[in-house]
């Protein structure tokens, strides 16, 4: 059978090499690191203590409409791993919840009834929200929607201020880790189409109920097929296409590492440019909530989760703003914010905290960015890329990197004659 070489050991290098070893590929698959997972990572918070808690870089979540991401947990045998949630708390200060959850309407109504009963928002507000949708729905095939930002379609469709910080910005940012005013409207579409609107479950986020690393241990190569070798600490530097040492190859590396990684492509990449995610860990001697998660309105903070009875994580997206600042200013801002939020934490201790700041967390979906992103295929018929930043139809997810993985492996294997299918719907 034919041998593939991928560079990357990332969810792209990973599904890719599932994929190929399902359908009896030899594949070696080289990681610079000594562990798997790419981004989504873990790590001892105390390195020098062998006993230490594992912790994420920061919290990964998905939703019940990345059919790929699951498919490949499917393969590996950690989709049980992830808990989901039918019901999203945003949560306003002083501590008010409305909860956003499936009604008796079918899909894409399903979330309406809801909605309606949010009192953080007028009718007013509400009518705004409903009617995007909508128009959402019918323009969906606008060519201009990539040329242009979300917070101009939103504000030229009419939705109000507070429409747009109580609702759509909080989904958003999140979910595409930029702000409105520089995100595409195009992937900001996709996000509600495919992730809100889609079916009665596709909205439903999905969060790991272990550290990342035991969704990518070690020992992963032994669930992705008898045919395939994961070898850490791996670094191969520059790959040559008309080096014959493999019959293919696949580049699941970053964007800004591709043009180093394969000198002679020298792909077009200057438009791209990253957006970062800063991870706050707190402990505390007590409980300040029990909701599983929340969106906290209006404030830095946008994402707590709820990790153990004293054990919560924030989340900010697009932290730009978050970069200069020292550890303990960050510190200090999450449990006043926190504090808004949730009473109790006003009175809490605060035991230990962690800051981890993501400066290279995804790529920056800006506007006329989409015809910028490479096709799997190349100039050269034996290499092929992968990565989230690649053309997959999706924006910078979990999801778009498997995608990726499993696109790359389609190509190779219509290379060799075979036509499989991998990507599902």
């Amino acid at each position: 059978m034919p041998r593939v070489v991928i560079v990357g050991g990332g969810l792209a290098g990973l599904s890719a090499a599932a994929a190929l070893g399902s359908i009896g590929f030899e594949v070696d698959l080289h990681e610079i690191r000594p562990f798997l997972g790419g981004r989504a990572a873990s790590f001892p918070l105390n390195p020098a203590d062998e006993h230490s808690e594992q912790i994420d870089n920061c919290q990964h979540v998905l939703l019940r409409c990345f059919t790929n991401l699951l498919d490949f947990y499917e393969r590996t045998g950690v989709k049980e791993k992830i808990h989901f949630h039918d019901r999203l708390h945003f949560v306003r200060p002083g501590g008010a919840v409305d909860i956003l959850k499936p009604g008796w309407l079918p899909a894409p109504a399903h979330l309406i009834g809801s909605l309606l009963m949010f009192r953080g928002l007028t009718l007013t507000d509400k009518y705004s929200i409903l009617t995007a949708l909508a128009a959402m729905r019918h323009e969906r095939q606008n060519p201009r929607l990539d040329n242009i930002t979300i917070a101009h379609w939103l504000t030229t469709h009419g939705a109000t201020e507070k429409a747009v910080s109580y609702f759509w910005r909080p989904i958003l940012i999140s979910a595409l880790n930029e702000e409105l005013e520089r995100v595409s409207a195009r992937p900001a579409f996709h996000v509600f189409l495919q992730g809100v609107m889609k079916n009665r479950a596709s909205y439903q986020i999905g969060i790991p109920a272990v550290p990342l690393s035991e969704l990518y241990p070690l020992e992963l190569d032994n669930r992705l097929g008898e045919n395939v070798r994961v070898h850490l600490r791996s670094s191969i530097k520059h790959i040559d296409p008309t080096d014959r040492v493999a019959d293919y190859y696949v580049s699941a590396v970053p964007f800004e590492y591709i043009n180093q990684l394969i000198p002679s492509l020298q792909l077009p990449l200057e438009r791209f440019e990253h957006s970062p995610i800063t991870g706050i860990h707190l402990w505390f001697d007590r409980e300040i909530t029990t909701l599983p998660h929340a969106v906290l309105l209006n404030r830095t903070i946008q994402w707590v989760f709820r990790k153990s009875a004293n054990y919560f994580q924030c989340v900010v997206s697009s932290s730009r703003s978050l970069l200069p600042l020292s550890r303990e200013k960050i510190i200090a801002m999450a449990c006043c914010e926190l504090g808004e939020f949730f009473p109790v934490a006003l009175d809490a201790r605060l035991i230990k905290a962690h800051v981890v700041k993501e400066t290279r967390a995804t790529y920056s979906s800006t506007p006329g960015l989409e015809v910028y992103r490479p096709l799997p295929t190349t100039k050269y018929p034996n290499l092929f890329l992968a990565g989230d930043w690649t053309q997959t139809g999706w924006p910078a997810t979990m999801e778009g990197a498997v995608r990726s993985g499993y696109q790359a492996a389609e190509a190779i294997a219509r290379a060799t004659g075979r036509e499989e299918s991998f990507v599902l719907p």
